[in-house]
């Protein structure tokens, strides 16, 4: 059963996704290719993703926060560096770090919405759908 709308103007997204743990990667990879996402490209190493945001500007970013060495925040203050005043680039933080700190951090520095783990993988398509519905219409000057 499919979750996100039937819309092949989305399916061929790049979504970047930077998590410290290989299942949660797996986890993202499967949901996003079973719903007919090609472009799934994931990191374990902040620091590898970085530098693939900076050749390869992805449509969705899917981030953790708490990962060691280079943690979220700092991701998140780079992509925006990296990023255009004018671009919309949508980026999701999924965390366990329950805290309204955390949230209004990340959000504060870029994120567009915040998902708590352990996440509902249907809730997480629908809302990455909606995030790159929305950068589609705005690249479309709607």
């Amino acid at each position: 059963m499919r979750i996100v709308p039937d819309d092949e103007r989305l399916m061929g997204a790049r979504i970047l996704a930077v998590d410290d743990e290989a299942a949660n990667l797996s986890l993202v990879d499967r949901a996003f290719r079973r719903e007919g996402f090609q472009n799934v490209v994931t990191f374990l190493d902040p620091r590898e993703a970085l530098q693939d945001f900076a050749a390869r500007r992805p449509d969705l970013v899917l981030l953790d926060l708490m990962m060691p060495g280079v943690d979220g925040y700092e991701l998140l203050e780079g992509f925006r560096r990296l990023t255009g005043d004018a671009d919309y680039l949508p980026i999701l933080v999924l965390t366990a770090d329950s805290t309204m700190n955390a949230r209004l951090r990340a959000l504060s520095l870029g994120a567009n919405d915040v998902l708590l783990k352990p996440y509902d993988v249907a809730e997480l398509l629908m809302r990455s759908w909606v995030l790159l519905d929305t950068r589609r219409k705005l690249a479309l000057g709607r």
